[in-house]
């Protein structure tokens, strides 16, 4: 499980650059997602399958490889400085990379239990879509953005519900999960206020 967590994330963070690299806007965005990277972290947790611990581990290293890997391809591609590696908001974000790995990774596997674990990993996904779609809404009429951000959202709210639909267990437990999620979401946006990325 720690070569494919490795592996993982070195493709994750290689993939992520190129996809914002080539793929046309407003889709290259979703490469430059806070909420892309933390579902990526919940998919490792939900494939996982050897209890919350390892997932939570195994997503975190997921998270902190993609950082350098995805300066690697910033270097490979565009000729970056791969100094940009040991920055310290590179070191920030391997940082914000164990915490959203502990996080989505234990959440993974509770979307693969029952009860309200269930509940809340189903929501999780859909949460952190939510809350990044809330800040692309906030920002939509800023001259500091790029124009169309109103597509982000729109693309972030659909993301949402197709990866509760996807997840989801029945229409009740769907249900249930959207409602967790807005709640969920408000916490997550919360957090980014915090941490400086509002």
């Amino acid at each position: 499980m720690a070569l494919t967590a490795v592996a993982g994330g070195f493709l994750l963070g290689f993939l992520d650059f190129l996809w914002i690299k080539f793929v046309p806007y407003p889709f290259a965005e979703l490469g430059n997602s806070t909420a892309t990277w933390a579902v990526a972290a919940f998919a490792f947790g939900c494939w996982a399958r050897s209890g919350w611990l390892r997932a939570a581990l195994g997503a975190a290293v997921l998270l902190v490889v993609a950082v350098p890997s995805y300066y690697l391809a910033a270097t490979l591609v565009q000729g970056d400085d791969l100094a940009v590696v040991w920055a310290p908001s590179s070191l920030l974000w391997m940082v914000f990379g164990v915490l959203a790995g502990v996080v989505f990774g234990i959440g993974g596997t509770w979307a693969r239990g029952t009860g309200w674990r269930q509940i809340v990993g189903t929501a999780l996904p859909a949460a952190v879509f939510f809350e990044e779609a809330t800040r692309y809404a906030r920002n939509a009429n800023d001259p500091n953005y790029p124009p169309g951000l109103l597509w982000n959202v729109v693309i972030d709210v659909a993301l949402g519900l197709l990866v509760v639909a996807l997840i989801g267990t029945g229409s009740r437990q769907r249900m249930l999960a959207l409602a967790v999620a807005l709640p969920l979401a408000l916490l997550i946006l919360i957090a980014f206020a915090v941490a400086g990325g509002w």
